[in-house]
């Protein structure tokens, strides 16, 4: 069984216990989220596609930790003028781990 689900405008192909990195999200670790943005819903018996969304379909999760992302760097730089600027950052992530996928009738 998996699933296609949509969170903060990204698509992910989620299965029940599978961990995914997602962008962070405004919950505790330890605590328990539900996606409904779900289009695409496979089980062993039958496929059920939305549109766009599968009419009651969603996804629960159970947030592991917020971890942030690998260093992206930023370099500005200008040649024969002495100009050079290095920024970094790390994105906030938020990873959570499938508990169940449901609906799809």
């Amino acid at each position: 069984m998996y699933a296609v689900v949509r969170i903060a405008g990204f698509q992910y192909l989620v299965r029940p216990g599978h961990t995914v990195t997602v962008p962070r999200l405004d919950a505790a670790p330890g605590s328990r989220v539900r996606f409904e943005d779900v289009l695409f819903v496979r089980t062993d018996d039958r496929v059920v596609a939305g549109r766009p969304i599968v009419a009651g379909g969603y996804v629960e999760a159970e947030v592991v930790d917020h971890p942030r992302a690998r260093k992206v760097i930023i370099y500005k730089f200008r040649r024969r003028e002495k100009y050079r600027r290095k920024r970094g950052h790390r994105q906030p992530m938020t990873r959570v781990r499938i508990a169940a996928i449901g609906g799809g009738t």
